[in-house]
């Protein structure tokens, strides 16, 4: 069980911890908690912001230190207040400071003989060796739905004071838009539904959905995560009945997760997908997170290293915990050699390594409930150490379609495009599409329908066998790779189809 954060901190100022920190931007919540700890420990209150210096309180109208906007001078200044909890937002870039450093130390030998402690909130929190062994972690779980309810209820009375405001939800809606702030601070929430209650002087059902498109652009703005819509479901997915069958089954845990947590069965964490290109393995993130009736969020390999290159991976470090944060989500993860190849990329000092290293421990350790779909092309290109199983649930391979498969390809991608399939001879152009993928099945289907409109007729058997005749797949021309990933992935993947 998840200790109170607030019960915490008391045992730890009693346990004479003189360092505290609280990696979390949610300042004002941090705020609130520590002067309801200093208030049951009988301590005085104070925090430090660069703007304003030293105040003793968390209020606007409570007194400041003069002259203490500088860090050093304003740690100089605990000892004067006295015994206390003295809460420093966002002093992460100061830390390198020797002069600060210094002023630390004494303070922390300062409650070495009396009640208190120097707490640090916010992000970058890198202590220097000197302070690392003084220093405790406390950890503040997210907002939780009362919380959310009670900021919305809040916001409705304050701009209610101050305008007529119309409020014209159902019970049921005002519940999911509570669900939908879920995974923002409660300042980012606030600022949201402010917005809406201002725009038009009402809240209405129609807010819900904007309320969660807001949620949407919130968390993409920092451009490390990125929505992706869910729009396809397994039904969309021709074959893979093993892999569908694996997903049936957990998809019970997610519906009823405290029923399952009483039957000793946690959150599903996950799997890989290893296998062919082309062949349905992305879309079956968005089909899971469809028929789970989940979020699914991306992150994209592609722009990792551009993101972090320069700044280190406590970005990337970020962009987890916001997945965290979301949770219960679906977190999709494509060609996953391209971010974490074996050895890792040539020149960019160990970064690589250093956020593969953070991946690991995230997969191995997170208690959230984030199911991860990972997909990977290239299995020599993956380090070994993700080949195992407790990072993922199940390992698939992903091969080539098989004849129904292929007939249900043609199916689905006809369909799609406004073509009956029943005019068809779908069962003849499944054998004729032997070798190839799913990707190439519907490319083809393309290409025909364009060069049947492109001669003014209809789209016949024909344009498609002669498609089909002119693309060369895969299969034939990286038959040695194929060939050799089905040798790795015999006996130690299961079978996805």
């Amino acid at each position: 069980m998840t200790q109170d954060p607030l019960v915490e901190i008391e045992l730890l100022v009693r346990a004479r911890y003189a360092l505290l920190l609280v990696p979390s931007e949610e300042f004002e919540r941090v705020d609130e908690m520590l002067e309801r700890a200093a208030e049951r420990l009988s301590l005085h209150y104070a925090q430090w912001r660069r703007a304003s210096g030293l105040r003793r309180g968390r209020l606007r109208g409570d007194p400041i230190v003069a002259d203490t906007r500088e860090p050093v001078k304003a740690l100089a200044q605990v000892p004067e207040i006295g015994a206390g909890l003295f809460h420093f937002r966002e002093l992460g870039p100061h830390l390198a400071d020797p002069e600060v450093e210094s002023h630390l130390v004494e303070t922390i030998e300062y409650f070495s003989s009396r009640r208190g402690a120097v707490v640090l909130s916010g992000h970058a929190l890198n202590l220097p060796d000197a302070l690392r062994r003084f220093s405790a972690t406390v950890r503040l779980p997210p907002p939780s739905f009362d919380e959310y309810r009670g900021l919305l209820e809040r916001t409705i009375r304050t701009y209610s004071a101050r305008q007529p405001i119309r409020v014209e939800i159902t019970q049921e809606e005002r519940v999911r838009l509570v669900n939908n702030l879920a995974g923002l601070t409660l300042h980012e929430a606030e600022r949201i539904v402010s917005r809406r209650l201002i725009e038009d002087g009402a809240l209405t059902s129609h807010d819900v959905a904007l309320v969660g498109a807001a949620k949407q652009q919130q968390v993409e703005q920092d451009g490390l995560l990125e929505y992706t819509p869910a729009d396809a479901g397994l039904g969309e997915v021709a074959g893979l009945a093993g892999l569908k069958r694996w997903l049936a089954q957990r998809r019970a845990i997610v519906a009823d997760p405290q029923r399952a947590l009483a039957a000793g069965l946690g959150f599903p964490r996950g799997m890989l997908l290893l296998g062919v290109p082309g062949c349905g393995k992305s879309l079956c993130a968005k089909a899971v997170a469809h028929e789970w009736g989940l979020p699914l969020l991306k992150l994209d390999p592609a722009n990792l290293y551009d993101k972090f290159v320069g700044e280190s991976e406590k970005n990337f470090k970020r962009a987890l915990a916001t997945a965290e944060r979301l949770a219960p989500i679906v977190l999709f993860i494509d060609e996953l050699e391209k971010a974490f190849a074996a050895g890792g990329t040539e020149g960019d000092g160990g970064l690589s390594q250093r956020i593969f290293g953070s991946f690991l421990a995230w997969l191995q350790d997170r208690r959230t409930d984030v199911f991860v779909v990972a997909t990977a092309n290239d299995v020599s290109r993956l380090p070994p150490e993700f080949i195992r199983k407790g990072r993922f649930d199940e390992i698939f391979f992903v091969d080539l379609p098989g004849a129904e498969a292929r007939r249900e390809v043609f199916r689905i991608h006809l369909a799609r495009r406004r073509q009956d399939p029943a005019g068809f001879g779908l069962d003849a152009l499944a054998a004729r599409a032997e070798g190839f993928s799913g990707a190439e099945i519907e490319a083809a289907v393309v290409g025909a329908l364009a060069a049947a409109f492109a001669a003014d007729r209809p789209l016949g058997d024909a344009d498609l066998e002669a498609e089909l005749r002119r693309t060369r797949p895969l299969s034939a021309t990286m038959a040695e790779h194929l060939s050799a990933l089905r040798t790795w992935a015999a006996g130690r993947t299961a079978m996805a189809d």
